[in-house]
């Protein structure tokens, strides 16, 4: 799929339409205190690792997009809702 990277659309902080600057959301790095990752910690050592011995399923064959949309008004952002596509582009 391909997009403009600017747009023309409604500014929640605006409250008017106005242009906007279109930029992927890059994933964030995963926190290491989450609870499975604490979990998988303390299974380390000798013997079956139990639930973590499991060969994990594969790839979804699309995966979902998020995008940033800032206002050249205000300066500010928001983000809708994500969606799939195999490929994507901005233009």
């Amino acid at each position: 799929m391909k997009m403009p990277k600017i747009i023309n659309t409604h500014c929640p902080s605006c409250r008017r339409h106005t242009e906007h600057t279109v930029e992927k959301v890059k994933k964030g790095q995963p926190s290491p205190f989450t609870r499975i990752v604490r979990q998988k910690q303390r299974q380390q050592g000798i013997g079956n690792a139990g639930k973590f011995s499991k060969v994990p399923g594969g790839d979804k064959p699309t995966k979902r997009v998020y995008l940033r949309y800032r206002c050249k008004e205000c300066g500010k952002a928001h983000q809708r809702e994500g969606f799939r596509v195999k490929r994507f582009e901005l233009v």
